[in-house]
Protein backbone atom coordinates (compact mmCIF):
# COMPACT_ATOMS: atom_id res chain seq x y z
CA UNK A 1 0.00 0.00 0.00
CA UNK A 2 1.34 3.10 -0.86
CA UNK A 3 2.96 5.58 1.98
CA UNK A 4 0.30 8.67 2.41
CA UNK A 5 1.36 11.69 1.53
CA UNK A 6 2.44 14.12 3.93
CA UNK A 7 1.08 18.17 4.78
CA UNK A 8 4.13 19.35 3.19
CA UNK A 9 4.47 16.98 0.45
CA UNK A 10 1.37 18.13 -0.56
CA UNK A 11 1.94 21.47 -0.10
CA UNK A 12 4.90 21.29 -2.38
CA UNK A 13 3.18 19.44 -5.20
CA UNK A 14 0.44 21.62 -5.03
CA UNK A 15 3.09 25.22 -5.28
CA UNK A 16 5.10 22.90 -8.43
CA UNK A 17 1.65 22.67 -10.31
CA UNK A 18 0.63 25.97 -9.87
CA UNK A 19 4.27 27.03 -11.55
CA UNK A 20 3.62 25.03 -14.17
CA UNK A 21 0.50 26.19 -15.05
CA UNK A 22 1.55 29.89 -14.95
CA UNK A 23 4.21 28.67 -17.23
CA UNK A 24 2.17 26.68 -19.27
CA UNK A 25 -0.09 30.30 -20.05
CA UNK A 26 2.74 31.54 -21.53
CA UNK A 27 5.28 29.52 -23.22
CA UNK A 28 4.27 25.91 -24.34
CA UNK A 29 4.91 25.44 -28.66
CA UNK A 30 5.44 29.32 -28.46
CA UNK A 31 8.42 30.68 -30.19
CA UNK A 32 9.04 34.03 -31.51
CA UNK A 33 9.03 35.07 -35.04
CA UNK A 34 12.34 34.43 -36.81
CA UNK A 35 13.91 35.74 -40.52
CA UNK A 36 12.91 33.36 -43.42
CA UNK A 37 14.35 35.75 -46.08
CA UNK A 38 18.08 36.16 -46.32
CA UNK A 39 19.23 39.91 -46.44
CA UNK A 40 19.95 41.33 -49.46
CA UNK A 41 22.51 44.14 -48.78
CA UNK A 42 25.43 44.55 -47.04
CA UNK A 43 24.84 45.96 -43.71
CA UNK A 44 27.08 48.26 -41.78
CA UNK A 45 28.67 47.49 -39.10
CA UNK A 46 27.23 48.69 -35.66
CA UNK A 47 23.86 48.70 -37.37
CA UNK A 48 21.11 49.23 -34.59
CA UNK A 49 17.39 47.23 -34.31
CA UNK A 50 16.10 50.86 -32.33
CA UNK A 51 12.31 48.88 -31.73
CA UNK A 52 12.15 45.58 -29.60
CA UNK A 53 10.34 44.00 -26.84
CA UNK A 54 11.40 40.90 -24.72
CA UNK A 55 8.41 39.34 -22.66
CA UNK A 56 10.44 36.90 -19.82
CA UNK A 57 9.04 33.78 -17.84
CA UNK A 58 6.08 35.26 -16.25
CA UNK A 59 6.96 33.50 -12.65
CA UNK A 60 10.38 35.99 -12.98
CA UNK A 61 8.42 39.06 -14.40
CA UNK A 62 4.62 39.12 -13.84
CA UNK A 63 2.38 40.88 -16.14
CA UNK A 64 0.68 43.95 -14.62
CA UNK A 65 -2.98 43.25 -13.72
CA UNK A 66 -4.20 46.65 -15.97
CA UNK A 67 -2.49 45.07 -18.99
CA UNK A 68 -4.33 45.01 -22.56
CA UNK A 69 -3.22 41.52 -23.35
CA UNK A 70 -1.04 38.80 -22.81
CA UNK A 71 1.53 37.78 -25.13
CA UNK A 72 3.61 34.83 -25.41
CA UNK A 73 7.14 34.72 -24.25
CA UNK A 74 10.22 35.93 -26.84
CA UNK A 75 13.81 35.40 -24.75
CA UNK A 76 17.24 37.01 -24.85
CA UNK A 77 18.36 33.92 -26.68
CA UNK A 78 15.57 34.61 -29.72
CA UNK A 79 16.71 38.13 -29.89
CA UNK A 80 20.29 36.91 -30.16
CA UNK A 81 19.24 34.79 -32.76
CA UNK A 82 16.91 36.87 -34.57
CA UNK A 83 20.25 39.84 -35.33
CA UNK A 84 22.67 36.98 -36.09
CA UNK A 85 20.62 36.59 -39.04
CA UNK A 86 19.72 40.42 -40.06
CA UNK A 87 23.79 41.08 -39.05
CA UNK A 88 22.76 43.67 -36.90
CA UNK A 89 25.25 44.55 -33.62
CA UNK A 90 23.26 46.82 -31.86
CA UNK A 91 19.80 46.93 -30.56
CA UNK A 92 17.08 48.73 -28.16
CA UNK A 93 14.53 47.39 -26.15
CA UNK A 94 11.43 48.80 -25.39
CA UNK A 95 9.48 48.55 -22.39
CA UNK A 96 5.62 46.73 -23.95
CA UNK A 97 3.08 47.85 -22.04
CA UNK A 98 1.91 44.72 -20.54
CA UNK A 99 4.65 45.45 -17.82
CA UNK A 100 2.93 48.90 -16.42
CA UNK A 101 5.86 50.43 -14.92
CA UNK A 102 8.04 47.44 -13.54
CA UNK A 103 10.56 47.57 -15.85
CA UNK A 104 12.65 44.85 -14.48
CA UNK A 105 12.38 42.32 -17.72
CA UNK A 106 13.73 44.98 -19.88
CA UNK A 107 16.39 45.77 -17.63
CA UNK A 108 17.65 42.47 -17.26
CA UNK A 109 17.28 41.95 -20.90
CA UNK A 110 19.58 45.08 -21.64
CA UNK A 111 22.02 43.70 -19.03
CA UNK A 112 22.18 40.43 -20.54
CA UNK A 113 23.03 41.82 -23.75
CA UNK A 114 25.64 44.11 -22.37
CA UNK A 115 26.07 47.88 -22.67
CA UNK A 116 28.25 47.63 -25.64
CA UNK A 117 25.21 45.99 -27.81
CA UNK A 118 21.93 47.03 -25.94
CA UNK A 119 20.11 50.10 -24.79
CA UNK A 120 16.35 50.56 -23.47
CA UNK A 121 13.57 52.66 -23.26
CA UNK A 122 11.10 52.46 -20.07
CA UNK A 123 7.94 53.16 -18.48
CA UNK A 124 7.21 55.24 -15.56
CA UNK A 125 4.24 57.01 -13.94
CA UNK A 126 3.80 59.65 -11.41
CA UNK A 127 3.08 57.52 -8.43
CA UNK A 128 5.11 54.37 -8.06
CA UNK A 129 8.48 55.41 -9.85
CA UNK A 130 10.39 57.30 -7.42
CA UNK A 131 14.49 59.01 -8.50
CA UNK A 132 15.90 56.05 -6.75
CA UNK A 133 14.22 53.68 -9.36
CA UNK A 134 15.34 56.14 -12.43
CA UNK A 135 18.58 55.88 -10.68
CA UNK A 136 18.37 52.04 -11.49
CA UNK A 137 17.02 52.38 -14.67
CA UNK A 138 19.81 54.50 -15.80
CA UNK A 139 22.78 52.14 -14.27
CA UNK A 140 20.68 49.37 -16.16
CA UNK A 141 21.24 51.18 -19.35
CA UNK A 142 17.90 52.83 -19.69
CA UNK A 143 17.95 55.93 -21.78
CA UNK A 144 14.38 56.95 -22.74
CA UNK A 145 10.63 56.71 -21.44
CA UNK A 146 8.18 55.75 -23.63
CA UNK A 147 4.49 57.06 -23.62
CA UNK A 148 2.07 54.92 -24.90
CA UNK A 149 -1.28 56.27 -25.82
CA UNK A 150 -2.46 54.25 -28.45
CA UNK A 151 -2.29 50.68 -26.88
CA UNK A 152 -4.57 51.99 -24.43
CA UNK A 153 -6.69 53.90 -27.05
CA UNK A 154 -5.72 57.29 -24.85
CA UNK A 155 -6.37 60.38 -27.88
CA UNK A 156 -7.18 63.12 -25.77
CA UNK A 157 -5.61 65.85 -26.82
CA UNK A 158 -5.60 67.10 -23.21
CA UNK A 159 -4.79 63.89 -21.80
CA UNK A 160 -2.28 63.41 -24.10
CA UNK A 161 -0.42 67.26 -23.92
CA UNK A 162 -0.05 66.78 -19.82
CA UNK A 163 1.32 63.41 -19.68
CA UNK A 164 4.17 64.82 -22.32
CA UNK A 165 4.67 67.58 -20.36
CA UNK A 166 4.97 65.43 -16.74
CA UNK A 167 7.20 63.12 -18.62
CA UNK A 168 9.73 65.90 -19.96
CA UNK A 169 9.81 67.17 -16.73
CA UNK A 170 10.97 63.65 -15.37
CA UNK A 171 13.30 63.47 -17.75
CA UNK A 172 15.17 66.17 -18.30
CA UNK A 173 17.51 66.11 -15.57
CA UNK A 174 19.14 62.97 -16.72
CA UNK A 175 19.40 63.58 -20.31
CA UNK A 176 16.66 60.93 -21.67
CA UNK A 177 14.31 60.88 -24.47
CA UNK A 178 10.53 60.85 -24.88
CA UNK A 179 9.34 58.23 -27.08
CA UNK A 180 5.57 58.77 -27.87
CA UNK A 181 3.52 56.07 -29.52
CA UNK A 182 0.00 57.57 -30.57
CA UNK A 183 -1.90 58.06 -33.32
CA UNK A 184 -1.06 61.26 -35.98
CA UNK A 185 -4.09 63.12 -34.96
CA UNK A 186 -2.67 63.04 -31.21
CA UNK A 187 0.67 64.02 -32.76
CA UNK A 188 -0.76 67.23 -34.34
CA UNK A 189 -2.40 68.25 -31.06
CA UNK A 190 0.59 68.01 -29.08
CA UNK A 191 2.80 69.95 -31.89
CA UNK A 192 3.82 72.87 -30.28
CA UNK A 193 4.66 70.93 -27.08
CA UNK A 194 6.45 68.99 -29.33
CA UNK A 195 8.10 71.95 -30.99
CA UNK A 196 9.13 73.62 -27.08
CA UNK A 197 10.79 70.18 -25.65
CA UNK A 198 13.88 70.52 -23.87
CA UNK A 199 14.43 66.64 -24.73
CA UNK A 200 14.64 64.94 -27.35
CA UNK A 201 11.07 63.56 -28.84
CA UNK A 202 11.32 59.93 -30.82
CA UNK A 203 7.82 58.96 -32.57
CA UNK A 204 6.90 55.73 -32.81
CA UNK A 205 6.13 53.21 -36.07
CA UNK A 206 5.86 56.34 -38.68
CA UNK A 207 3.54 57.98 -36.07
CA UNK A 208 0.71 55.85 -36.24
CA UNK A 209 0.35 56.64 -40.65
CA UNK A 210 -1.61 54.43 -42.78
CA UNK A 211 -0.07 53.71 -46.06
CA UNK A 212 -3.53 53.26 -48.10
CA UNK A 213 -3.94 57.11 -47.16
CA UNK A 214 -0.71 58.69 -48.17
CA UNK A 215 1.14 61.54 -47.40
CA UNK A 216 -1.48 64.01 -47.94
CA UNK A 217 -3.55 62.07 -45.04
CA UNK A 218 -4.39 64.39 -42.04
CA UNK A 219 -1.12 64.85 -39.32
CA UNK A 220 1.83 63.60 -41.66
CA UNK A 221 2.48 66.90 -43.09
CA UNK A 222 2.79 68.03 -39.34
CA UNK A 223 5.27 64.84 -38.46
CA UNK A 224 7.32 65.51 -41.82
CA UNK A 225 7.64 69.51 -40.52
CA UNK A 226 8.17 68.27 -37.14
CA UNK A 227 11.21 66.16 -38.38
CA UNK A 228 12.50 68.99 -40.62
CA UNK A 229 13.33 71.28 -38.14
CA UNK A 230 15.09 68.91 -36.33
CA UNK A 231 12.17 68.66 -33.45
CA UNK A 232 11.62 65.09 -33.48
CA UNK A 233 12.98 61.70 -34.37
CA UNK A 234 10.79 59.25 -36.54
CA UNK A 235 10.88 55.34 -35.89
CA UNK A 236 10.23 54.26 -39.61
CA UNK A 237 9.33 50.46 -38.07
CA UNK A 238 7.23 48.01 -37.84
CA UNK A 239 6.17 48.49 -41.35
CA UNK A 240 3.71 46.13 -41.40
CA UNK A 241 1.54 47.77 -38.44
CA UNK A 242 1.30 51.04 -41.39
CA UNK A 243 0.98 48.87 -44.38
CA UNK A 244 -2.70 47.65 -42.73
CA UNK A 245 -3.66 44.18 -41.55
CA UNK A 246 -0.96 41.15 -40.93
CA UNK A 247 -0.98 39.23 -43.72
CA UNK A 248 -0.13 35.67 -44.11
CA UNK A 249 4.07 35.70 -44.14
CA UNK A 250 5.39 35.53 -48.03
CA UNK A 251 7.81 32.24 -48.82
CA UNK A 252 11.30 33.78 -48.61
CA UNK A 253 12.81 35.53 -51.66
CA UNK A 254 9.26 36.93 -52.46
CA UNK A 255 8.51 40.62 -53.98
CA UNK A 256 8.14 43.72 -51.65
CA UNK A 257 4.62 43.67 -49.79
CA UNK A 258 5.18 46.80 -48.59
CA UNK A 259 5.60 49.12 -51.24
CA UNK A 260 2.75 51.25 -50.05
CA UNK A 261 4.86 52.09 -47.38
CA UNK A 262 7.74 53.44 -49.45
CA UNK A 263 6.17 57.06 -49.79
CA UNK A 264 5.96 57.55 -46.30
CA UNK A 265 9.56 56.34 -45.26
CA UNK A 266 11.19 58.48 -48.29
CA UNK A 267 8.96 61.66 -47.33
CA UNK A 268 10.53 61.48 -43.74
CA UNK A 269 14.06 60.67 -45.00
CA UNK A 270 13.97 63.57 -47.04
CA UNK A 271 12.81 65.92 -44.19
CA UNK A 272 15.57 65.31 -42.41
CA UNK A 273 17.88 62.10 -42.99
CA UNK A 274 19.58 62.91 -39.05
CA UNK A 275 16.01 62.55 -37.20
CA UNK A 276 15.15 58.91 -38.78
CA UNK A 277 15.72 55.64 -37.02
CA UNK A 278 14.61 52.09 -37.89
CA UNK A 279 13.13 49.44 -36.15
CA UNK A 280 11.98 45.82 -36.70
CA UNK A 281 8.63 45.87 -33.42
CA UNK A 282 10.21 42.25 -33.36
CA UNK A 283 8.55 40.00 -31.79
CA UNK A 284 5.67 41.29 -33.34
CA UNK A 285 2.82 41.39 -30.10
CA UNK A 286 -1.16 41.80 -31.23
CA UNK A 287 -2.21 43.94 -28.98
CA UNK A 288 -5.16 44.26 -30.85
CA UNK A 289 -8.71 44.16 -29.53
CA UNK A 290 -10.65 40.85 -30.44
CA UNK A 291 -14.10 40.38 -29.16
CA UNK A 292 -14.47 37.30 -26.69
CA UNK A 293 -10.63 37.72 -26.11
CA UNK A 294 -9.81 38.76 -22.37
CA UNK A 295 -6.59 40.56 -21.67
CA UNK A 296 -5.54 37.68 -19.75
CA UNK A 297 -5.63 35.21 -22.64
CA UNK A 298 -2.41 34.69 -23.98
CA UNK A 299 -2.37 36.35 -27.91
CA UNK A 300 0.37 34.47 -30.22
CA UNK A 301 2.67 36.53 -31.46
CA UNK A 302 2.64 37.59 -35.11
CA UNK A 303 4.88 35.29 -37.32
CA UNK A 304 6.49 38.75 -39.58
CA UNK A 305 9.63 37.50 -41.57
CA UNK A 306 11.89 40.01 -40.51
CA UNK A 307 14.15 39.59 -43.28
CA UNK A 308 11.55 41.02 -45.65
CA UNK A 309 11.36 43.46 -43.75
CA UNK A 310 14.81 44.70 -43.29
CA UNK A 311 15.23 44.32 -47.21
CA UNK A 312 12.67 47.31 -47.69
CA UNK A 313 15.65 49.61 -46.91
CA UNK A 314 17.59 49.59 -49.88
CA UNK A 315 13.57 49.77 -51.60
CA UNK A 316 12.97 52.79 -49.75
CA UNK A 317 16.43 54.18 -49.69
CA UNK A 318 19.28 53.32 -52.44
CA UNK A 319 22.02 55.44 -50.78
CA UNK A 320 24.05 53.68 -48.80
CA UNK A 321 25.64 56.37 -46.95
CA UNK A 322 21.85 57.43 -45.83
CA UNK A 323 21.22 53.67 -44.73
CA UNK A 324 24.35 53.88 -42.68
CA UNK A 325 23.27 57.03 -41.47
CA UNK A 326 19.85 55.83 -40.09
CA UNK A 327 21.29 52.72 -38.32
CA UNK A 328 24.48 53.02 -37.21
CA UNK A 329 24.97 57.09 -36.87
CA UNK A 330 21.15 58.34 -35.20
CA UNK A 331 20.63 55.76 -33.01
CA UNK A 332 24.56 55.61 -31.75
CA UNK A 333 23.63 59.77 -30.59
CA UNK A 334 20.21 59.08 -29.80
CA UNK A 335 20.95 56.30 -27.72
CA UNK A 336 24.68 57.00 -26.26
CA UNK A 337 25.82 54.18 -27.90
CA UNK A 338 29.97 54.08 -27.55
CA UNK A 339 29.58 56.85 -24.85
CA UNK A 340 26.88 58.97 -22.87
CA UNK A 341 24.49 60.32 -24.94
Amino acid sequence: MPAMMTRREAIRLTAAAGAAAIASASDVDAAASQPATKVNFKVPSDACDCHTHVFGDPRAFPFAPGRTYTPERASVAEMRALHRALKLDRVVIVQPSVYGSDNSCTIDAVRSLGEARARGVGVIDETTVSESMLDVMDRGGIRGVRLNLETFGQTDPETARARLLATVARVKPRGWHVQIYARLSVIEAVGDEIRASPVPIVVDHFGGARASLGVEQPGFQTLVGLVQSGKAYVKISGAYRTAGPVREPLAPGAGPDYADVAPLARALVAANPQRIVWGTDWPHPDSSQVPGRAATDVTPLLQIDDGHLLNQLPLWLPDAAIRRQILVDNPARLYGFGGRG
